[in-house]
């Protein structure tokens, strides 16, 4: 799944203390006006540009982030990799998804951070993780790691992940759905574990028989 396993853990850790920051960030009565004030600018800015086609857009993006979309990617991956026998890559990926649902709720309840005013879309719960924003990163970043090989082609999918993962988030920064802030730790959280759990099972293979890959 991973070219370093070790350069893997390095890379998810980073991606998770930054969450864990933002997130602080966001909680601190010293920090949170700041935060806030970030994120009330890009909230103003979303509505000065707001238009038609760009709302149409948004709304797709969105939904394309939602868990009707996906939980079938999610599904289809875990079965074609049961298929194929690749046993540690289908629990690597389903610990990635399982672990980001369960952060979701206890986060949001534990900042219970108000939505933005305006919202062009029906929302739920608090604010603060973006679950799309978790969801998306841990789907698209998880399948490449799991289904594709290692090379330049999987770093080229890499790439387009991450850049999906953005746009989507951004996506409900634009529908008013979420602060700036939300979205930006919910895709390092999302990413983090994406990227983490390969790197933890592979890096306990490792351990358990020395003699076994570490890639």
């Amino acid at each position: 799944m991973l070219v370093d396993s070790r350069r893997g853990l390095a890379v998810s850790g980073a991606l998770l203390a930054g969450a864990f920051v933002v997130g602080v960030l966001v909680v601190l009565p010293a920090t949170r006006p700041a935060v806030q004030a970030v994120d009330d600018a890009v909230w103003e800015w979303a509505g000065s540009v707001r238009n038609p086609p760009s709302t149409a857009v948004a709304t797709v993006l969105s939904w394309l982030g939602s868990a009707e979309v996906n939980w079938p990617l999610r599904a289809a991956a875990v079965l074609l990799l049961a298929w194929r026998r690749h046993w540690l890559r289908a629990a690597a990926f389903t610990l990635a998804v399982l672990s980001s649902e369960l952060f979701i709720g206890p986060v949001k309840a534990w900042t219970d951070r108000a939505r933005p005013p305006g919202a062009l879309i029906e929302t739920t719960a608090q604010s603060f993780p973006s679950g799309h924003a978790i969801a998306t990163a841990v789907t698209a970043v998880g399948l490449v790691l799991v289904l594709a090989r290692p090379g330049p082609s999987r770093w080229r999918w890499e790439v387009r992940a991450v850049a999906f993962t953005a746009v989507m988030a951004l996506s409900r920064v634009y529908l008013r759905a979420h602060w700036l802030s939300d979205t930006v730790a919910g895709a390092l959280l999302g990413a983090g574990l994406a990227l983490g759990w390969p790197a933890v099972l592979m890096a306990i293979r490792h351990v358990r028989d020395p003699a076994a890959p570490t890639s």
